[in-house]
């Protein structure tokens, strides 16, 4: 298990640095009809193979100056040959200013799943599913309380 979790956060980092090289050594090579990894950002459509994972890597990293994660709630179970991971995401990123106001950054939290298969070489990633966490402000909730 612990395995799984350091590759897990070798997947966080690799983002945060925008390690292209490193994230390409986390995914796991498709095997057709029967091993192909996919990706589901929030808001995006399922990517389906590891050219079309990486690519959107590469482009979520090429556009994103500043991010950083922090994992909170993850669970962890391996069976067999396979191990399923979820945690919350709690991000930060710099944004443009009139999206945040002042501080040029914005928090955010994702829901995500993260399976792993253990292969030749190691446990690899195969799938990630993030899904983003509705917010609403302590004003919200005060607004709707009658």
């Amino acid at each position: 298990m612990k395995e799984v979790e350091d590759l897990n956060q070798a997947f966080y980092a690799a983002i945060e640095s925008a390690d292209l090289d490193r994230m390409s050594e986390i995914w796991v090579e498709d095997v057709p009809d029967h091993l192909v990894a996919m990706c589901v950002h929030p808001g995006w459509p399922m990517l389906s193979g590891r050219g079309e994972v990486l690519r959107s890597w590469a482009l979520i990293m090429a556009n994103t100056p500043y991010i950083q994660f922090v994992l909170t709630d993850v669970q962890t179970t391996v069976l067999g040959n396979v191990a399923v991971l979820t945690c919350a995401e709690n991000i930060l990123t710099a944004a443009d200013a009139e999206d945040v106001g002042d501080t040029g950054f914005a928090a955010g939290r994702v829901v995500a799943t993260n399976t792993f298969v253990k292969t030749a070489g190691g446990w690899r990633l195969w799938h990630h599913h993030g899904s983003p966490v509705l917010q609403t402000g302590d004003d919200e909730e005060e607004e709707e309380t009658p």
